[in-house]
């Protein structure tokens, strides 16, 4: 079936074609009776704009792309409900991209999305703007980068994310004010700008309590649950194993509950279990997992309201800042 056009609503409604795109633009050139009549037509007949020539003609394609490590992160899902509610509230719409974990694959999914002319881009929990700032500063597109640090922002590129020294800290602090000495910490991805917060949190806490740092208590983790169960099985092989252990996340957290029942050991009496993130599953487990909220719908929100504008597209003129926010202590049963 043919795709209407203004062409056919014009000689529909024996009128100019520039007519019709005025009344559908709600001109004020164009008589109230006019634009009601085209309007109605529009309508019947099916038309839909094309937003490819609408976007030539204003300059913006009213989409923002989104580059994801893996739909499969409860807390990537979280912060992309929040970025796509805002976004729809501006007359936005989202694409969303999937690197898997792979820094080159980010920046082919950035070069894609900039070939559809996005106006923005949002990347999540990326190592992107480590390893590839100079190139993303080339891409000539506002780019947001959510939990990934920087120490500046760039003409393009700017970053929103949870403040991950205090985060750990918090986590920490309270082990040590449930009486645990022996404290562990479970890391995720190596480098990842998240992970150098959270653990430098967790070794400030130990400072500050007089608690000396034994390196043996920190543990590889990936992120993922597996991750946690091959990081917990490594730590209670120890000749003192942890009383307490501090995880990079609540996936890591999860996979620590699952190998500790496993072995036998009962959660908070033989180990307490501190998370991070606060994702959906966190107060299901059994036991119910304490963790470091984050704010994962208003990092999606303020991510989106940055992007638009750096495209002055919504809120206010003043320069912009790089946003760090707070996450808070939920206690559970796990600790």
């Amino acid at each position: 079936m043919a795709r209407i056009s203004i062409k056919d609503i014009a000689r529909e409604a024996n009128v100019s074609h520039s007519t019709v795109s005025r009344a559908l633009s709600d001109s004020a050139l164009v008589s109230a009776e006019t634009k009601a009549l085209i309007q109605r037509m529009a309508r019947d007949m099916g038309y839909s704009p094309d937003a490819q020539a609408r976007s030539l003609v204003k300059g913006h394609t009213q989409t923002i792309g989104v580059v994801v490590t893996t739909i499969a992160d409860p807390f990537i899902a979280e912060v992309v409900q929040g970025i796509e509610s805002t976004a729809h509230g501006f007359g936005y719409s989202v694409i969303l991209a999937s690197s898997n974990h792979e820094p080159e694959r980010e920046i082919g999914a950035v070069e894609m999305l900039r070939s559809k002319r996005v106006d923005g881009i949002i990347v999540t929990s990326s190592r992107v703007g480590a390893v590839y700032l100079d190139h993303l500063e080339g891409v000539g597109v506002p780019i947001v980068l959510i939990n990934n640090h920087r120490e500046e922002s760039g003409p393009y590129t700017y970053s929103i994310g949870v403040d991950n020294q205090h985060g750990g800290y918090l986590a920490t602090r309270h082990l040590i004010d449930r009486g645990r000495r022996r404290i562990a910490y479970i890391t995720g991805r190596a480098n990842h700008s998240s992970d150098v917060g959270r653990c430098e949190g967790y070794q400030r806490a130990l400072a500050e309590a007089g608690i000396a740092l034994d390196p043996a208590l920190n543990a590889a983790g990936d992120g993922r649950s597996e991750g946690g169960e091959v990081a917990i099985a490594q730590l209670l092989g120890l000749h003192e194993p942890p009383t307490g252990v501090f995880c990079y996340n609540d996936m890591t957290a999860i996979g620590v509950l699952r190998a500790a029942r496993r072995a036998g050991r009962r959660v908070p009496h033989d180990l307490a279990v501190v998370g991070f993130d606060d994702i959906p599953f966190a107060a299901y487990v059994q036991p119910a997992l304490t963790t470091v909220a984050q704010p994962k719908a208003e990092m999606g929100q303020k991510a989106v309201e940055m992007a638009l504008d750096l495209v002055g597209r919504a809120g206010p003129s003043e320069p912009l800042d790089n946003i760090v926010v707070r996450g808070h202590l939920i206690v559970r049963e796990s600790s």
